[in-house]
């Protein structure tokens, strides 16, 4: 569903002003993605041609249905720009991704860009990433139990994700487990822990990936940038 609030629509043509006639798309998941995705697809319905690369099965199916060609990474060597979501952005664009239970193939596909951007209403951002309580981890299904109770003596709370009583399995048929955080003092720290975890896959942190992250304030768009990619 196409988010409601005239923001929104001035937040995904601002996106769209970043993508150029030729360019590989990394096309991202969720609602707001969504929206870009729609918006994209106007421009390939009159003549702009894109290709694009999907980061979940539910925004590849959007995209083939809405007309974009896309292509995997068998087929390409780099991805030119990735347009996609968050859950929380920090003051230095760092996030955290993966209520939507993509994130793995988010990351891959936002490594595999030269630039990735981000599109947010304000409600995202926060002073330190955790805020919002919570920090999706992708797992094996063997190791389900076991990441269970190592995250638990790590004191993250561990709950295996569900849906109407069935656990979620991701698109690369795993499960996710959702950590209770509270605002981190050390992301990078707990990135560590997590990724040497038997039968962690990937988490949620997204550490010095986003270039730039688009920022819906009401009626206004505002454009944060990583010093970096300046």
């Amino acid at each position: 569903m196409t988010p409601p609030s005239d923001s929104y629509g001035a937040l995904v043509r601002r996106a769209l002003e970043r993508v150029e006639e030729g360019m590989t798309v990394g096309l991202g998941s969720g609602t707001t993605a969504a929206a870009f995705i729609r918006a994209l697809a106007k421009q390939v319905h009159r003549g702009f041609r894109v290709q694009g690369v999907s980061t979940s099965r539910a925004s590849e199916t959007l995209a083939a249905d809405c007309g974009i060609p896309l292509v995997d990474f068998d087929e390409i060597d780099l991805i030119d720009i990735t347009i996609d979501g968050a859950d929380e952005v920090d003051p230095q664009l760092d996030l955290i991704k993966g209520k939507g239970g993509a994130m793995v193939r988010e990351k891959i596909v936002a490594a595999a860009s030269r630039r990735l951007v981000i599109i947010v209403d304000q409600r995202k951002m926060v002073e330190r990433l955790g805020t919002h309580g919570t920090l999706p981890v992708e797992v094996v299904p063997f190791g389900l139990t076991p990441c269970c109770r190592w995250l638990a003596d790590a004191g993250l709370s561990p709950q295996p994700r569900y849906e109407r009583e069935t656990l979620v399995v991701t698109d690369n048929g795993n499960y996710i487990i959702d950590c209770r955080t509270g605002p981190l003092d050390s992301p990078a720290a707990l990135e560590r822990m997590l990724n040497d975890t038997p039968g962690v896959v990937g988490t949620g942190l997204f550490l010095q990936m986003a270039d730039a992250v688009l920022v819906a304030r009401g009626d206004e768009v505002e454009t944060l940038t990583r010093a970096s990619s300046a």
